[in-house]
């Protein structure tokens, strides 16, 4: 089992996190791989807990070195990336990754760990429920919620790069096909 990982990849607002910290609660063996970003953290989210956050300088002295193994520049300055220490932290405490990334970070990462990852991409019913459920959250501002729907649209046609996708309308059977597919996957 070790040196597995496990990709839920979504776009905002789909459920991507509810899901991974269910599956988090029943896998002891599984950990939370945390992502850099350099956009300021929202919310109660705390530093080395949801995010490594970075400015941005700092994330591009990092890419210079070599030291991601896959980042994104989502919008303008606002990059994301998983950190190479990172993985092997996880991997040397014998414990099965588990990632929570953007869609082009899933795809990112299936192509980097090949066989060794499952990746599965967790879907809105439609746009105006992700929307809904964006506005909800209130966390973001209007502006920042039109962008994030925008950018949804393009995201969906990413699916077919994943192993499994998942639609998440109803959350306990969203909860039942994520459990299947990564035992399974474990199981291996």
């Amino acid at each position: 089992m070790n040196n597995k990982v496990v990709i839920f990849s979504a776009p905002s607002g789909s459920g991507k996190s509810t899901i991974v910290n269910h599956i988090l609660a029943l896998h002891p063996e599984m950990e939370f791989s945390v992502s850099a970003t350099s956009r300021s953290p929202r919310g109660s989210e705390r530093d080395g807990v949801e995010y490594y956050f970075l400015d941005a300088g700092e994330f591009r002295r990092l890419i210079a070195e070599d030291a991601f193994v896959e980042y994104e520049q989502v919008y303008t300055d606002r990059y994301y990336g998983t950190l190479k220490s990172e993985v092997q932290r996880i991997w040397d405490a014998g414990h099965v990754i588990i990632f929570d990334v953007d869609v082009k970070g899933g795809v990112n990462l299936k192509k980097y760990f090949g066989a060794a990852a499952l990746s599965v991409f967790i879907k809105a019913p439609s746009v105006e429920v992700l929307r809904q459920r964006l506005i909800g959250r209130g966390t973001d501002s209007a502006e920042a919620i039109a962008e994030r729907v925008a950018k949804a649209a393009e995201e969906l046609t990413y699916e077919d790069k994943f192993d499994y996708v998942l639609v998440n309308d109803d959350l306990a059977t969203a909860y039942a096909d994520a459990e299947k597919i990564v035992d399974e996957f474990l199981s291996k």
